[in-house]
């Protein structure tokens, strides 16, 4: 369950039912809960129990939306103990219980909450109440649209600054690693430094601008290959090391890839769930289909038919993108990273995008 919603009274266990089936059709998999009086309406309604507090507790560690219907009130009071930051708290939305309006309480941007808020109200014949500066003024909001073109942030201050500066219709500055297309938004204009500004970058040290927000867009993956009973320790080592010596945070890393034979091994899917990372497993007969420039080694084609595992996956999974790291070997680990072709567009329309939470670095 990534969506919760609940609601106290009879009219808002009605809502909730509709509300499901919307949330359902957008890609989420929702949990409608109401108070013991209303929840024989429907078969879909159960009952908050224990709690609602302690429901709320567990809703913020293991979902990325949840709705009270009803006082917003309710809702303020129920997540209050629970709020940790913006960068990892879910959309929190309130509705009326008549449902008239709708209110995203927490993680407008990065969350979603605003762009969901507007779809839920008009799926409902509401007025979506959005109080973000930015999107009362109709301006570009850098931490909503990192988030929902799968882009890592970085100082959350900045981020803050960034946006005052729009508000005051003060210009603000653009720095891309990569090729940009199309116009940009209405107070942004390139430049290599200046007071405040973002950055567009895999490296978060790049800082051109006395306050910069960096953006590293999630677009590298890493090959891997191992040993028989490799440990996640030794699979972490070697990736972290090299990622730390190219000065790419972890948090840029949209996936891993392997061969099939390794499916099953211990280390290797430890350490994709420790980093929250999807992990693809493909046939030798698919690596060997790569084009490319790789490195061969006899023993593993005798070993697994294909002449290199980690480099020829990270090209796979990456879509065919460009080799950053060739293969590296420590400890029965070789690894390679690389990047999917990548374009800075501004004018991408908001689509509603639920990551798997990945851990912190």
């Amino acid at each position: 369950m990534n969506a919760i919603i609940f609601s106290f009274t009879r009219n808002g266990a009605a809502i909730s039912v509709k509300l499901q089936n919307y949330l359902n059709t957008c890609g989420f998999e929702t949990g409608i809960f109401t108070t013991k009086r209303y929840r024989m309406m429907d078969p879909a309604l159960k009952e908050i129990r224990p709690s609602l507090q302690e429901m709320c507790r567990d809703a913020f560690s293991k979902c990325r939306l949840v709705v009270f219907i009803g006082a917003t009130g309710i809702a303020i009071r129920s997540i209050a103990p629970y709020l940790k930051s913006k960068t990892k708290d879910p959309a929190v939305i309130s509705i009326d219980e008549r449902g008239k309006f709708v209110i995203p309480l927490l993680s407008g941007h990065i969350g979603g909450a605003n762009n969901l808020a507007s779809g839920i109200a008009s799926f409902l014949k509401a007025i979506p109440v959005i109080t973000t500066a930015t999107d009362v003024n109709g301006l570009f909001a850098v931490d909503e649209w990192a988030a929902r073109n799968n882009m890592a942030i970085f100082n959350m201050a900045g981020a803050k600054t960034f946006a005052s500066c729009l508000v005051d219709c003060k210009k603000v500055g653009v720095k891309s690693d990569f090729p940009i297309t199309g116009p940009l938004p209405e107070g942004l204009v390139l430049a290599d430094e200046g007071p405040v500004g973002m950055a567009i970058t895999l490296r978060k040290t790049v800082q051109p601008f006395v306050e910069t927000v960096v953006l590293c867009p999630r677009i590298l993956h890493l090959g891997i290959g191992c040993r028989k009973g490799a440990s996640m320790e030794k699979i972490e080592e070697l990736a972290t090391q090299e990622m730390a010596r190219l000065r790419f945070p972890l948090n840029a890393v949209r996936g891993i890839a392997s061969i099939d034979v390794k499916k099953d091994e211990p280390g290797l899917l430890a350490f994709a769930e420790e980093y929250a990372l999807p992990i693809r497993f493909y046939t030798a007969e698919e690596l060997n289909a790569v084009e490319g420039d790789f490195t061969p080694s006899a023993f593993v084609a005798k070993t697994v038919g294909v002449d290199n595992v980690c480099e020829r996956a990270a090209v796979l999974d990456s879509k065919g993108g460009r080799l950053l790291l060739h293969k590296t070997s420590k400890n029965g680990v070789t690894l390679a990273i690389a990047a999917e072709d990548f374009t800075v567009d501004f004018t991408v329309q908001p689509q509603m995008m639920r990551q798997k939470k990945q851990k912190p670095v």
